[in-house]
């Protein structure tokens, strides 16, 4: 945070029979003080020099919005801060000197519309005829945007307008915008423009002052545009739109026929549809909010660590509509993305919310934060559908972000869920009718340390029924605040959809215009997409200290291990995903395996035990079920290290061919089930190179052997160990389904459940999800598409040669006493 300097010295100019520079000393003594509580800038990116290459040496000039004295306080403090040259000093290019401030316009003035023309094409004439003089030197033109406050004003003029924020407002207007809003002053850097190499590109240098000039004003644009956000309508004018629309006034006609009801009452309950489902954004809300979360994420966590931010500015830069689509852990997933979103200098996005959200006084507080709401459901409903839709296209027309969460609840067991594909469908069908703007679906990747719901969901998974949101559960929440530990969030490969469409379904532009008819093709693209999105979301997860030791400690069979071995086991681990990352985008602790430790144990989650041969690192007995959560964060990541390291322990000699076949004929069903991307020999190639850096194998000529060490093979024991229980029950379906000739689905599932129940028993399995219906039905969909079963139209399920050969590959896997129990007891 820096704060200009105020210009209040200006005021001096109204002043005669002075001497100035003694009125100007004053004056900046003044605007001093009065700048330390009127004026605070948010600075974006946090290290522009860093991030863009700024070499502070070089020839600068800054091109700015708007022609504001204010504007170049805060730009100059900022530089000051930096290093960067001083924007209100010239810069020598040429032997001449050229004002380094480069403002495209000119304030409106006060009594009128048109502000007078600014220097901006002079001074970029200016810069390019010195540069023609000495084509061999460098220089950087940077763009920078300078917003004071986020209010996005009214599509209707009000005295709310006063305060917003305006292209170029008279400076009667900048006086009130400064004093309510000196406090939210946004300053964003963006890539420079480095003189010789747009001289190098371009031929005619004549037109390159006016082409310079075009760009950034498109540029400021945008840049307004995803700060802000779009003008709001007022909510009887978008009611009063929505309602003309072609589409809800055939829903209210056919409403009224179907029901019996006059034209006025249909149209009243389409009113009352409108009223539950429409966001009404507030500007001052979401600073109020601002406010509390700061306060909020202070008191609960001890960071939140954000990562590829720079992938939604790239594409806000390009003027590109964006969805966030996050993965859905917990309720407080709706306040932290907006909050990173809001403090990346973006628009807080729309937000659709279950309806279950909507309860006093929670509803309004997230109505006016963004928040749309939406049934679980739309069967039957056909005006609630229509009047739905056309809400969802009208956010999307006027250029608002939006973000929902395609699990359609929040994932009780820590894996992601299958996908619900209604909302994306709706995204989709809203571009077919023509939106202008490029749409792109950014994946996030949430994940916590402590999860505040984690107690809710694992009563939820023994069968109690899920509670009503209530605010009594939000005061119980509040009472019982605590160190939840860190927060994580990675903005996933985003997902262009009219590129993904021209890839993929290059005729889709024909049904453009047209949204009387689905297009045959919609079901299947918005299934491919979802699958895109999960897959993505998956592959920028954050590994952190609670989910890492978990993965470790839950492998264990008395849930502990002595300091010395821990810490060794997770530096084992934090270099298997350094050397041999499952993908590029996956984030790392950047901390030591003993700081990470030191974290985790602050936590209150694990017992320190101690005894003459040293410490034991033990999870707490009523932790145990719960940290199977956090590693079902992150168990994709570890699913093929430990698939090969298993094989290696139990045969301590296998060759690459026969190790890289088992990993083929369980890694589909691992996709199937953690949304994992296509396997590369290459990521097996990289997991055994980093078991021989780490000196646990050695390879020769194609064959893999276990070293001697006995620390070595523990190690490998205990990685593993890691997919045992996901192993057991491919074991237990693939078993129960080769013992029957034919059973039905409903059957199956229920067979295979008591069996998991009984092994968890026998074998103390702590891990609600081992028998989870949902995992059992996920697991048989997966066997179906990978044709080990088939599923005749009576939902009969038959098993097919291939699963002999799958069941032979479990048998190598898994210890002899678990395939004793699983043929003990089944059918």
């Amino acid at each position: 945070m820096v704060s200009p300097v105020f210009p209040w010295y200006s005021i001096a100019n109204f002043l005669a029979g002075y001497d100035m520079n003694i009125l100007t000393r004053s004056a900046n003594v003044i605007a001093a003080a009065v700048n330390r509580i009127l004026v605070r800038t948010k600075l974006l990116p946090e290290s522009p020099v860093a991030q863009f290459e700024l070499d502070p040496s070089l020839p600068t000039f800054y091109v700015t919005r708007l022609n504001s004295k204010a504007d170049l306080a805060a730009l100059a403090a900022v530089c000051k801060q930096l290093g960067l040259p001083d924007p209100r000093e010239q810069q020598t290019l040429s032997g001449k000197q050229i004002d380094r401030f480069i403002p495209l316009s000119n304030p409106t003035p006060l009594f009128g519309d048109k502000a007078k023309p600014s220097d901006a094409l002079e001074l970029g004439k200016q810069i390019f005829d010195a540069f023609s003089l000495s084509p061999e030197q460098r220089a950087q033109v940077v763009p920078v945007t300078i917003l004071w406050g986020r209010n996005p004003g009214k599509e209707k003029p009000g005295i709310g307008t006063l305060f917003s924020h305006s292209m170029t407002p008279s400076w009667l207007r900048k006086f009130f915008v400064l004093l309510f809003s000196g406090r939210d002053n946004l300053v964003r850097f963006s890539q420079p423009i480095e003189l010789n190499q747009l001289m190098t590109d371009k031929s005619d240098v004549d037109e390159l002052p006016h082409k310079l000039l075009r760009v950034a004003r498109v540029h400021f644009k945008r840049q307004k545009l995803a700060a802000t956000g779009p003008k709001l309508p007022s909510r009887e004018a978008l009611f009063s739109g929505l309602l003309a629309s072609p589409s809800i006034k055939k829903a209210i006609a056919d409403e009224a026929k179907a029901k019996g009801l006059s034209h006025e009452e249909a149209k009243l309950k389409a009113k009352e549809l409108l009223e539950e489902i429409a966001a009404n954004y507030s500007d001052a809300m979401i600073r109020v909010g601002d406010r509390i979360l700061t306060w909020l994420w202070n008191k609960l966590y001890n960071g939140i660590e954000v990562k590829y931010a720079e992938r939604v500015h790239e594409l806000t830069n390009k003027g590109h509509e964006v969805i966030y689509v996050p993965c859905h852990r917990s309720h407080m997933d709706y306040l932290l993305l907006t909050y990173v979103i809001y403090h990346q200098g973006l628009v807080p996005p729309h937000i659709a919310a279950g309806v279950n959200l909507n309860f006093f006084p929670a509803g309004g507080i997230f109505r006016r934060s963004g928040a749309f709401f939406i049934r679980r459901s739309f069967a039957g409903n056909k005006l609630y559908s229509a009047i739905f839709k056309e809400y969802l296209s009208q956010l999307f027309m006027k250029g608002y972000s939006v973000k929902f969460y395609t699990e359609g609840g929040r994932s009780r067991t820590g894996r992601l869920l299958p996908p619900k594909t209604g909302m994306l469908a709706m995204t989709m069908q809203a571009m077919l009718r023509g939106i202008e703007r490029p749409i792109s679906i950014v994946p996030v990747y949430i994940g916590y340390e402590y999860v505040m719901e984690i107690n809710t969901y694992l009563k939820e998974l023994a069968g109690n029924d899920k509670k009503n949101e209530s605010i009594f559960a939000v005061f119980k929440a509040i009472k019982n605040l605590k160190n939840y530990g860190r927060g994580y969030l990675n903005f996933g490969e985003p997902i262009a959809l009219q590129q993904y469409l021209n890839e993929h379904q290059p005729d889709w532009r024909a049904h453009i215009g047209d949204d009387s008819v689905k297009p045959q093709w919609l079901n299947t693209q918005v299934a491919n997409v979802a699958q895109d999105i999960m897959t993505n979301i998956n592959s920028a997860a954050a590994l952190n200290a609670v989910n890492l030791l978990a993965t470790i400690l839950l492998s264990r069979d008395q849930f502990a291990l002595s300091k010395p071995k821990l810490l060794k086991q997770l530096d084992f681990y934090l270099a298997l995903q350094q050397q041999a990352k499952y993908n590029d985008q996956v984030t790392l602790p950047s901390d030591s395996a003993q700081s990470l430790l030191d974290h985790a144990l602050k936590l209150n989650k694990f017992d320190v035990l101690t005894d003459e041969m040293g410490e034991i690192i033990s999870i707490r007995e009523k932790e145990r079920t719960l940290f199977n959560y956090y590693r079902n964060n992150i168990i994709h990541l570890f699913a093929v290290p430990s698939i090969l390291a298993q094989l290696i322990y139990q045969k301590t000699e296998i060759s690459f061919e026969s190790a890289n076949k088992t990993v083929n004929a369980l890694y589909p069903l691992f996709a199937k089930e953690w949304f994992l991307t296509t396997l590369s020999e290459d990521y097996i190639a990289n997991i055994l190179n980093s078991f021989e850096q780490q000196k646990l194998i050695s390879m020769d000529n194609g064959i893999i052997k276990i070293t001697a060490d006995k620390q070595a093979q523990a190690q490998l024991e205990m990685l593993g160990n890691v997919m045992h229980l996901t192993l057991e029950r491919y074991a237990i379906t693939t078993t129960q389904i080769i013992n029957s000739d034919a059973i039905k689905r409903q059957q199956l599932e229920a067979d295979c459940e008591v069996l998991a129940k009984r092994l968890g028993t026998l074998h103390g399995i702590k891990s609600p999800e081992f028998f989870d219906k949902k995992v059992l039905t996920n697991l048989i969909s997966g066997l179906k598409e990978q044709n080990y079963i088939s599923i005749c139209e009576q939902n009969t399920i038959h098993a097919e040669e291939a699963i002999a050969n799958l069941q032979s590959q479990l048998t190598e896997l898994l210890p002899a006493s678990i395939w004793q129990s699983i043929h003990e007891h089944s059918s």
